[in-house]
């Protein structure tokens, strides 16, 4: 005689409506997100300034014997006293020629454009430019309008990021346990092991930026001081802040150099932009991927993408973050989907 089979399992009347409940408060939390996309972006940013101290004070309680929280102040105290240290060394030349180079840029303009008037294809270039700023002269307006506007919001959310990333930085397991146990116990364990490798991943791409940086910065400024182009120093360190912003940030410090160099001449201008050309080649292919070997990368097309994307929904701040974000997106698909899901079991 057959065993009789157990019967089927009944399904829970509240299943159903538990699941549109759940889908319901996806929605409701996307929602809230899309609301507080300013205030998710301010967090972000303190989160690299918590993972850039946190750097730091890993250095100093490596090699100083430093305890955790003491290691994280004592990496802000020395933060503090190397940029008031450098804006005592040049803080008043630098101030003089940012001054020098805002009084000056709209005669470099000037020379830019006589040059190009000098040549028909230069002629039908400013021609077709003129009528773009003509066309979007009223949005360009409120743009500027708008961002000058802004300015004590902006600075007002700076001070707030870093007092974040302090906070952040001293007690960083607090914060991430805390996000950790929202989550389902199943999904714990790997979950928390993705922040960890984000985190991972985040310090050692800062650190890898700020070498790219500090020899764009450098090589530019030493550069156009050995051909006499004015405001070496100046236009060096706007190339090197630039450089944090993946492929545009390079263009626009080029081109401000090509700019001046404008100033004193077609030549100087061309011998200024074979320079900015040779720092970009030796940066992106002979320092970075020296860099890359322990830091982080970030491909350029996935660079570009996040820089225009980012830069299109926050605006300056979302360009400025955009690579980081990127890299925290790259590492949690890699661990959560690629690893925890489609590769799970194989």
């Amino acid at each position: 005689m057959k065993p009789i089979p157990p019967p089927a399992a009944r399904v829970e009347p509240w299943t159903f409506p538990r699941k549109v409940s759940l889908v319901a408060f996806a929605m409701l939390l996307a929602l809230v997100a899309w609301q507080l996309l300013d205030l998710i972006m301010l967090a972000f940013g303190a989160v690299i300034v918590a993972t850039a101290l946190m750097g730091l004070a890993s250095m100093l309680e490596r090699h100083a014997r430093l305890p955790a929280k003491m290691s994280v102040v004592t990496a802000l105290l020395l933060v503090v006293f190397m940029i008031t240290a450098l804006a005592l060394l040049v803080g008043d030349p630098l101030a003089e020629q940012f001054e020098v180079l805002r009084q000056r840029l709209p005669a470099a303009v000037d020379a830019v454009t006589k040059w190009l008037n000098s040549y028909r294809l230069g002629v039908a270039a400013l021609q077709h430019i003129e009528e773009a700023r003509s066309n979007e002269a009223s949005s360009w307006a409120i743009r500027v309008a708008g961002a000058a506007g802004s300015t004590f919001g902006a600075l007002g959310g700076a001070a707030l990021m870093l007092v974040m990333g302090l906070y952040l930085a001293v007690a960083p397991r607090v914060y991430r346990d805390g996000l950790v146990r929202l989550l389902p116990v199943s999904l714990r364990e790997r979950v928390g092991e993705a922040l960890d490798a984000c985190g991972n991943a985040l310090s050692r791409w800062l650190l890898g930026q700020s070498i790219s940086m500090l020899f764009v910065g450098a090589t530019t400024a030493i550069g156009l001081w050995l051909m006499d182009v004015p405001l070496a120093l100046s236009v060096g360190v706007l190339s090197g802040l630039l450089a944090f912003i993946p492929f545009f940030g390079a263009i626009a410090g080029g081109l401000l150099a090509v700019l001046l160099g404008f100033m004193q001449g077609p030549e100087t201008a061309l011998y200024v932009l074979i320079l900015a050309m040779v720092i970009q080649q030796v940066e992106g292919n002979v320092l970075m991927p020296l860099v890359e070997r322990w830091a982080v990368g970030l491909p350029p097309v996935l660079g570009i993408a996040a820089t225009v994307m980012f830069g299109a929904l926050f605006g300056l701040l979302g360009a400025l973050l955009a690579a980081p974000a990127m890299i925290v997106l790259m590492v949690l698909v890699q661990r959560l989907y690629v690893k925890g899901v489609l590769e799970e079991g194989s």
